[in-house]
């Protein structure tokens, strides 16, 4: 099995070859991968905390998102991050003290059954296929495909996952190709596939985001 370096290396050859795959077959997004490439996608381990980061931030602003998430760390500070059993013996009151709402608190909550019992093993999601991983994260409550989505993408190192249902990705394709409103998402999928973005849909994305953010 290769070491964690080898597989950084492995990945990082993998994001090369999307770079130059994409820039040969969609003349659109060659400028943005030269101007902002290379991806800095970097897949890691951290899955527990990047879900219930990810519950918390759920229709909040970043700064709103960053506040909440320091208090709840503190709860269990010196700790860096709580395990789940912690988290399942925390008082409600307590978490909604951090400024989560009382719907929030039950969704991390939920995770962290999943977790603590095994019907989420971490370590074995990396094997399964996207469909799967999608499957088992919506099982969850608070997690949506969305969300699954971006864990695919930023966390597992997935290269081929196109989230069709993320605004800024939606509102990329609408300026530079073409569009007079919001894609749907096959309209989105219609492009991946006549632009040649697979099997590299996610490095695409990420590309698609810088686009965004330059606007």
């Amino acid at each position: 099995m290769p070491k964690a370096n080898e597989k950084l290396t492995i990945f990082q050859e993998s994001l090369q070859a999307a770079e130059r795959h994409l820039s040969k077959r969609d003349p659109v997004l060659r400028p943005f991968i030269k101007k902002h490439g290379p991806c800095r996608l970097r897949p890691h381990t951290r899955h527990f905390e990047t879900l219930i980061d990810a519950i918390i931030s759920q229709q909040l602003s970043t700064k709103a998102a960053e506040t909440i998430v320091g208090r709840f760390k503190s709860i269990y500070a010196p700790a860096r991050f709580p395990k789940p059993a912690q988290i399942l013996v925390t008082p409600d009151e307590t978490l909604r003290a951090t400024g989560m709402s009382g719907a929030k608190v039950a969704f991390v909550k939920d995770l962290a059954a999943k977790t603590e019992d095994g019907a989420i093993k971490f370590p074995r999601l990396s094997r399964l296929s996207d469909e799967k991983v999608i499957e088992t994260l919506v099982a969850v409550k608070g997690i949506g495909v969305w969300t699954a989505h971006m864990f695919l993408i930023f966390s597992l190192g997935r290269l081929d996952v196109l989230p069709v249902g993320d605004l800024g990705i939606r509102r990329a394709i609408e300026r530079l190709y073409g569009f007079d409103r919001l894609p749907s998402a096959a309209e989105i999928d219609r492009v991946a596939g006549e632009r040649g973005w697979r099997p590299y849909c996610s490095i695409a994305s990420w590309f698609l985001w810088r686009s965004w953010e330059e606007k």
